[in-house]
């Protein structure tokens, strides 16, 4: 029983893996003037600055900017990884255990 239960998590855990890699999300910060792409995987996939919407010569600013952006896109994929665990594990574990799942 638990061989198949174990196997088959294993199985489901890859094709996880595999569907937060091809989810992404964008945080901004600064009306814009700093946004950050990530994956569900937690991976940083982008960060743009718009130079036109801030003064690049204020590194505190730059920097406060960047460290909201980058926060607030890792907090959106986070949910997104927790939601897609949740649609992907949740029917196949014994009663009551899916409830260590949610976010």
């Amino acid at each position: 029983m638990f061989d198949n239960l174990f196997g088959n998590l294993k199985k489901q855990q890859e094709a996880l893996q595999e569907k937060l890699a091809g989810i992404f999300v964008e945080a901004e910060a600064g009306d814009g003037a700093v946004k950050v792409t990530a994956g569900a995987d937690l991976h940083i996939e982008n960060i743009s600055i718009d130079p036109s919407k801030l003064d690049l010569g204020d590194r505190e600013q730059l920097e406060d900017l960047l460290l909201v952006a980058v926060n607030r896109a890792l907090e959106d994929a986070k949910k997104h990884a927790a939601e897609e665990t949740n649609k992907l594990l949740g029917g196949m574990l014994p009663g009551g255990m899916d409830q260590f799942l949610k976010p």
